[in-house]
C-alpha cells in the first residue's frame, strides 16, 4: 500500500468493483473495438496509448463527444465488434479470482459498478463463473447516470440494504472510479493504477493497492 489510510478507517461492510482493467484485462480489446468504429466513422485512429489514457466514461457520455448527432449509429457499430471478440479475450488480472473468492468467503457484500454497457459486462461475469460472487453487478445505462455519477454506486448497493458511507470501498483504476467514490461519499481505493497529474489531483485516493494480494492482506489486518 502506497497511500497511508484514514486513520478512523472502518472495516468495510460492502466492496464495490470496478471492472475493466481493475479486475479483468480488457484494454486490447476495447482498444481494438474503438479502432473499428473510427475507421467505420472516418476519424483517425488511436493508439493504445491514447486509449489506455483517454477511455473513461460510458459509451451514452464520451461518444456524443467523439461523433456528434451519428454517436448512436457509432454506437452500435462499436458494441458489434465488441461483442464478437470480448469473450475470447477475456482475462482476469492477476490475483483477482482469488481476491474476489476470498472477500466473499468473509461475508462482505461486494458489487460491480462499471462504465461498461450493462448486458456485456453481466456476460462477462458469467463467462468467469463470478456471478456469484456478486450482489448487484451495475454497468452503463442500468442506473439513471453512469460513474463518475454516484447513481450506480446507490444501485449496486440495494440489495445489501446498506446506504453509501465510510463502510463502503470503491476499488478502481482511474480517476472517474475515485471521482465517483467521492461523489457517494465512500472510500475510493486506487488498485493497480498509476494516476498522475490532473487525474489525481482531481480526487486522490483514500488508499492505494499495487496489487489484488497487498488489498487482501490489508483488509484481514483490520
Amino acid at each position: 500500500m502506497s497511500a497511508a489510510a484514514p486513520p478512523d478507517l472502518a472495516r468495510p461492510r460492502a466492496i464495490l468493483f470496478d471492472w475493466d482493467n481493475t479486475l479483468v484485462d480488457t484494454w486490447l480489446t476495447i482498444h481494438e473495438a474503438l479502432n473499428h468504429v473510427m475507421a467505420a466513422m472516418g476519424k483517425p485512429l488511436w493508439s493504445l496509448a491514447e486509449t489506455r489514457a483517454r477511455v473513461r466514461l460510458s459509451l451514452r457520455e464520451s461518444f456524443p463527444q467523439h461523433f456528434g448527432e451519428r454517436w448512436e449509429e457509432a454506437r452500435a457499430i462499436y458494441l458489434d465488434r465488441f461483442r464478437a471478440i470480448h469473450l475470447d479475450r477475456l482475462t482476469p488480472l492477476p490475483g483477482c479470482a482469488e481476491m474476489v473468492a476470498r472477500l466473499a468467503a468473509a461475508g462482505i457484500f461486494l458489487g460491480v459498478v462499471s462504465n461498461k454497457t450493462g448486458p456485456l459486462l453481466r456476460r462477462e461475469a458469467e463467462e468467469l463463473g463470478w456471478t456469484a460472487y456478486f450482489g448487484r453487478i451495475v454497468g452503463a445505462g442500468d442506473a439513471m447516470a453512469d460513474k463518475p455519477d454516484p447513481a450506480p454506486i446507490h444501485l449496486a448497493l440495494e440489495p445489501s440494504g446498506l446506504r453509501a458511507g465510510p463502510e463502503v470501498w470503491f476499488v478502481g483504476d482511474t480517476g472517474v472510479d475515485l471521482e465517483c467514490a467521492a461523489n457517494a461519499g465512500c472510500v475510493g481505493v486506487l488498485l493497480g493504477g498509476d494516476l498522475q497529474g490532473e487525474e489525481l489531483n482531481n480526487c486522490a485516493p483514500h488508499m492505494t493497492f499495487a496489487d489484488p494480494a497487498a488489498l487482501l492482506r490489508f483488509f484481514r489486518g483490520l
